[in-house]
């Protein structure tokens, strides 16, 4: 690689400007009297230039109602004058299906970017050097380095060891050569497939379903846990099921999965199971929350609210036999220890 100092700044894209009609994600850097002055993001934050024309189809009555500092949104080309440097852009003409694509492509090349400059960056060596000997070919070949890399997760030899580059060496007689080598050392090849194995090896999603349920017949709790180990026995070793006690008569069914859809239909079949299940002792199941992928926080929050019921408990004194626990049909019951992995 380059024995100068590393720059790490660097177009994304092997092509240093964007194609006419192509839809770009741009920032907003300025606000001026005829138009708004934007970065190109993809394009190494080149200028280019939105007229208040191309703001809108409909009359404009507030400018900043459609366009603001700091935003980052796509926008068309219009037109590129590679020697002046100018860029044209329109908001008012690019589409929503542009959009999307924009925005799809957009946030692929962005972790690809994260993913070289990171390397560059530890292993000192120029970006744009990278992006030249393994970047921009992955993208010719695969038509997204995206693709390539994750490609790369589970074989990066097969991916990484056809890329290759020149480089010219004076032979034995004084004559210069061209020799074809690797593009990467054994070192920055190491790098890279650590950075791209830790950011996109797939994170399994978790899913969620919140339901009440309640059994106030004799042997309502034996009731309850058979109704929960019916639910659990849904799941597999891909989608494993857990039911967790809330407060009653408030339960959260649980799953974690790399596959979002087959996650929520494991879910809504397990609660199925368990509305038959206490169904048949006249119990009463109600769903909450329909099965849907959640999110760290959404964890956090279910575990705080958890952690303020069980601490409301404690400070009641006399609650245990009371009328009101029989009544819930769980007693007090510790289903953590018992066999359905239950907690209180």
């Amino acid at each position: 690689m380059s024995m100068n100092p590393p720059n790490l700044e660097c177009r994304m894209y092997e092509s240093r400007y964007p194609e006419v009609d192509m839809a770009v994600m741009i920032q907003v850097k300025t606000i001026a009297d005829m138009g708004a002055y934007v970065s190109l993001l993809e394009y190494n934050n080149i200028e280019g230039m939105i007229l208040f024309s191309e703001l809108s189809r409909r009359r404009i009555r507030s400018v900043s109602s459609l366009i603001k500092v700091g935003r980052q949104e796509p926008v068309m080309v219009l037109r590129v004058d590679k020697e002046k440097g100018y860029i044209d852009l329109s908001k008012r003409r690019v589409s929503e299906e542009e959009i999307q694509g924009c925005e799809e492509r957009y946030n692929k090349s962005k972790l690809v970017h994260s993913i070289m400059r990171h390397v560059a960056e530890t292993m000192e060596i120029d970006l744009e050097d990278l992006y030249i000997h393994v970047g921009w070919p992955l993208y010719r070949k695969y038509r997204h380095a995206f693709e390539a890399f994750k490609l790369v997760v589970n074989d990066p030899d097969t991916i990484l060891d056809t890329l290759t580059r020149e480089v010219k060496e004076v032979g034995p007689d004084g004559k210069e050569v061209t020799k074809v080598i690797p593009a990467l050392t054994p070192e920055i090849k190491d790098s890279l497939v650590k950075n791209i194995k830790r950011r996109m090896t797939p994170q399994p999603l978790k899913i969620r379903a919140d339901i009440e349920m309640k059994c106030f017949q004799f042997d309502g709790v034996l009731h309850i846990k058979e109704a929960v180990r019916k639910a659990e026995a849904i799941g597999n070793d891909v989608c494993p099921v857990k039911m967790k006690l809330v407060a009653p008569p408030l339960y959260v069914l649980t799953t974690q999965t790399l596959d979002k859809e087959q996650g929520i239909s494991i879910l809504t079949d397990a609660i199925k199971a368990c509305t038959e299940s206490i169904d048949k002792h006249k119990g009463k199941l109600v769903l909450k929350e329909a099965p849907r992928a959640v999110s760290e926080r959404d964890d956090k929050l279910l575990a705080e609210h958890m952690a303020k019921l069980r601490s409301a408990n404690e400070e009641i004194d006399g609650d245990e036999g009371s009328e009101e626990e029989e009544d819930s049909g769980m007693g007090n019951v510790d289903l953590n220890n018992s066999a359905v992995g239950i907690t209180e």
